[in-house]
């Protein structure tokens, strides 16, 4: 019996630990530059320089073979939903970031898309009230290389059953005073 209990001890500590290990490797995503759900600077806006937000990607599980990053305000005002029939404003989707990147430095994260249709980071650019900028960040089994993709729709179905893990953090910025 005391075989028994101190096997079953044992195994106890190994799942815990293993456990444990999981929980402390989940991906993440910051940026030295905010807090999650904490004010970004105005020069990551059309108010300032309109550069992208330093990042910084950790934890990322060991047979991710891409990264893949979506941007988005969820807060565009109804006079914009016919534009945008989402209710989605996509500030930038990125995909097949190789899988040992660290993040970027601010205004280095270049390429990828944006909902005005054109390329790379689109400023926060709330005309109304503070806005919530969602960083979203993916590990994928796969690169997506090859693949067709002209919005984050097309990201996202590419995406689909390949996601081994994601990450989240939220900026705010509101419009400079007297609004737009």
């Amino acid at each position: 019996m005391q075989t028994l209990s101190r096997v079953s001890v044992t195994t106890a500590l190994a799942v815990t630990i293993s456990g444990a290990a999981l929980l402390a490797a989940d991906l993440k995503i910051s940026s030295p530059a905010f807090a999650d759900k904490g004010q970004m600077a105005a020069k990551y806006s059309c108010d300032g320089e309109g550069v992208s937000p330093p990042l910084t990607f950790s934890n990322v599980p060991a047979k991710t073979a891409s990264l893949a990053l979506i941007v988005e305000d969820p807060d565009i005002p109804d006079q914009f939903k016919s534009q945008v029939p989402s209710g989605v404003f996509d500030h930038w989707v990125l995909w097949d970031i190789a899988p040992d990147s660290k993040g970027f430095a601010e205004g280095a994260g270049k390429g990828g898309i944006n909902a005005t249709g054109g390329q790379g980071f689109f400023p926060a650019c709330p005309p109304d009230k503070a806005h919530r900028y969602f960083f979203k960040l993916f590990a994928l089994d796969k690169k997506l290389t090859g693949v067709t993709i002209k919005s984050k729709a097309d990201l996202q179905s590419a995406m689909a059953g390949h996601i081994l893990q994601q990450a989240e953090m939220i900026g705010m910025y509101g419009p400079a005073k007297g609004g737009r």
